[in-house]
């Protein structure tokens, strides 16, 4: 731990002096949409970090619904057959999302999650004191400066843990290391492709999974959203291995509950799931 808290002083002095210097106005970043995948068998829910106010979509094959009377933090999403389209979702505080909207046959995630930093702005705008935005503005960009530097850091050192490897059809998921520094916590992951064809990743989910006890025993997860990942691929070719960080919140888990990770192949069937103890959890490096 020593070590770890050396390297985080490091990282956060050479990164706040030199940009506090060069605080300068730049052009307006394009904003990438996401897409949400719906069909007309299955509703997808949208849990937003404020009640609903507002939802409308842009083609007719699209329908999102929720609360109009008592207003509510999740809507559901259904679709038919046709072009993609938009989402556009106002919360009750005036923060607006933006999603692309698209029909797909088989859906792979029916809940999402969604953080206020998915926000793409508000309907009203905060007027700030322009100094006090620009120090804002300036500490998000040193938190990811900082991921970078730490995740780089912890992807130079090399720690196994024996029993926590899965694998299916020549594909194997290891965690390598769990690190706790300042408020988050490091998932050092690696995937390795040992069969003779690529693996496209479709998506790496990460959940927390309480187990019910009685009689009639019973399972829930509910999705966490990684704060930052590092390297994360899209891709392994055949005979390969990555390695990358998954960046969360600072959390324990008791008895009753666990991590879970799920590795999922796009357009295949080479899918993972490692689950991780409450005892590691509340325990990292």
């Amino acid at each position: 731990m020593k070590n770890y808290i050396i390297i985080s002083a490091v990282i956060i002095s050479s990164a706040f002096v030199p940009r506090l210097c060069s605080a300068q106005a730049t052009a307006q970043t394009k904003i990438v949409l996401d897409t949400i995948y719906a069909n007309d068998t299955k509703n997808v829910a949208l849990f937003f970090p404020e009640p609903i106010r507002q939802g409308i979509t842009g083609s007719d094959n699209f329908v999102f619904t929720y609360n109009r009377e008592k207003e509510q933090y999740f809507g559901l999403l259904q679709a038919k057959p046709g072009k993609e389209s938009n989402l556009l979702v106002v919360n009750r505080n005036g923060s607006i999302f933006s999603y692309i909207v698209s029909y797909k046959k088989q859906l792979s995630k029916l809940n999402y999650f969604i953080p206020l930093s998915n926000s793409i702005g508000n309907e009203k705008p905060i007027v700030t004191d322009s100094i006090q935005a620009e120090i804002s503005k300036i500490s998000i960009d040193n938190d990811t400066y900082y991921y970078q530097k730490f995740c780089s850091y912890l992807l130079d050192r090399r720690q196994y843990l024996g029993r926590y490897i899965r694998r299916n059809n020549g594909v194997i998921i290891r965690l390598e290391n769990v690190v706790f520094d300042k408020e988050e916590l490091y998932f050092v992951i690696q995937i390795k492709n040992n069969s003779t064809l690529d693996y496209d990743l479709n998506f790496l989910n990460f959940s927390i999974e309480t187990r019910q006890k009685g009689k009639k025993k019973s399972l829930q997860r509910l999705y966490q959203e990684p704060i930052y990942k590092h390297h994360m691929p899209s891709k392994i070719a055949e005979g390969k291995m990555v390695r990358f960080v998954y960046v969360m919140p600072k959390f324990s888990l008791s008895d009753d509950r666990r991590a879970i990770l799920e590795l999922n192949e796009k357009d295949g069937e080479r899918n993972i799931e490692m689950k991780i103890s409450h005892r590691y959890i509340n325990n990292p490096n």
